[in-house]
């Protein structure tokens, strides 16, 4: 019977219910900003890649429930090979991960064989494992300074995250050409629209966004980064250009203050990543009572995408993190 499928008896309160099976089983829960408000407020923990990939290695929990996307979960079992990684729904993929298939990102690579790799996190373990240094929307940047300014880099496989860290690096990376749906889905016309009627509201977008969309931002940075700069900055309002699960969070980081969610292309949902909701309280339920899904990672795979990750890591030991739940 498919996890979603699950009947959960109507009386229990599912808050109190996660609670006590985190509490029985020695879990913990990871979630990542763009997930809905109710798994936030449920999580041990809540941030962006960068934040959660360090907990997930500093974690003493037995079992990792990542209320995420799928490559999230992956990075969780590269850090943790002896811990149960359970995922609330094992379909809740990601569109810019699957722009990059692993077979035809080896293929691009052997056709460079000059070139260092810095691969986003949003990959899957197959193209971590081709990788050389992982990185993240909040370290992207520091990581590509400290590379020799002589070596030449492939960046994958968001072309948006890499045309802005030419922009603001001065490198000349070769660019993968991959795209969030999310952050593709944007309209430059009706962000514009929106700060003629907000005048004094900065604009606030993660570097997945095109650059039509990011020249008219005030600032640009990761999700931790975006609510760092709202919490920092004077104004009681905002426009923002990500997921707007993000919202929750900024919310309870800046009382008091307005965030308004930039709307997409058209008047669809499409500023809500469809892969993210899928993840529910209820399927945070049943993971956590039935122990299921699990993933799981031949050790070869797992050795393969862990080193570029460590190196990560080690390299962004001087850059910060959010205080998290």
């Amino acid at each position: 019977m498919a996890i979603a499928t699950q009947s959960i008896d109507p009386s229990l309160d599912l808050f109190d219910e996660i609670e006590r099976l985190k509490t029985e089983r020695n879990a913990v829960i990871l979630a990542h900003y763009y997930q809905e408000p109710d798994i936030q407020d449920v999580a041990d923990f809540v941030g962006d890649s960068l934040g959660l990939a360090r907990q997930a290695a500093a974690t003493d929990a037995d079992i990792i429930v990542f209320a995420g996307v799928h490559f999230m979960a992956e990075t969780a079992k590269i850090l943790n090979p002896s811990r149960t990684v359970l995922i609330p729904d094992m379909e809740a993929g990601c569109s810019l991960a699957d722009s990059c298939p692993a077979g035809a990102f080896r293929k691009f690579k052997a056709a460079h064989p000059d070139h260092i790799v810095i691969t986003y996190i949003n990959s899957s373990a197959a193209v971590k494992a081709e990788t050389d240094i992982i990185c993240t929307s909040t370290n992207a940047e520091a990581i590509v300074r400290q590379i020799p300014a002589g070596q030449p880099i492939i960046f994958a496989p968001d072309k948006n995250l890499g045309a802005y860290l030419n922009k603001v690096t001065g490198r000349k990376m070769l660019l993968w050409d991959g795209t969030c749906i999310v952050h593709e889905m944007f309209s430059e016309r009706k962000l514009v629209q929106l700060k003629t009627v907000n005048p004094d509201s900065p604009v606030l977008a993660h570097p997945e966004c095109e650059e039509a969309i990011l020249r008219h931002a005030d600032f640009v940075g990761s999700t931790s980064g975006i609510i760092k700069a709202a919490r920092e900055m004077p104004n009681e309002q905002f426009i923002v250009v990500t997921e707007s699960g993000i919202l929750h969070a900024m919310e309870k980081a800046c009382p008091g203050k307005r965030f308004i969610p930039a709307p997409p292309t058209n008047q669809c949902a499409c500023n809500e990543c469809p892969h993210m909701k899928r993840n529910t309280l209820e399927k945070i339920y049943l993971c956590l009572r039935n122990g299921t899904p699990e993933l799981v990672m031949e050790e070869s795979l797992r050795l393969a995408a862990l080193r570029p990750i460590e190196k990560m890591l080690a390299m962004s030991k001087s850059i910060p993190s959010l205080p998290v739940k």
